[in-house]
């Protein structure tokens, strides 16, 4: 089992920045591909960012790559979503997730075992 913990979301204007956090506890984190998604309001639960248990790969969504990066400490067990350029369309509620011990990196919602509560990012114009 794991436990996910987000924060650092908040509101911000345009072009701003953010980052989130998100603190794992239960098992060994390195052992675990991690990603981020986004829910906005009316709209399905949607990828933003993964990034693989094994070699630091990363993957992005078209509509966040080159203003996004995801990372992760697995000394500290947290992975990290730095958001820059943040746009209105941008805000959402942000999920950290990990996949079961030792699966490769995935875009897949429903290939996420373990999700957090959530954190509300919102950018105003």
């Amino acid at each position: 089992q794991v436990q996910l913990v987000e924060s650092g979301g908040g509101s911000v204007q345009a072009g701003g920045s953010l980052r989130l956090s998100c603190a794992a506890s239960g098992r060994p984190f390195s052992s675990n591909t991690m990603g981020w998604f986004r829910q906005a309001p009316g709209k399905e639960r949607e990828f933003v960012a993964a990034i693989s248990r094994s070699d630091g790969s990363t993957y992005y969504a078209d509509s966040v790559k080159g203003r996004f990066t995801i990372s992760r400490d697995n000394a500290k067990n947290t992975v990290y979503l730095q958001m820059n350029n943040l746009k209105p369309e941008d805000t959402a509620v942000y999920f950290c997730a990990a996949r079961s011990i030792l699966r490769p990196i995935s875009i897949t919602l429903s290939d996420y075992d373990y999700w957090g509560q959530g954190t509300q990012v919102t950018v105003s114009s």
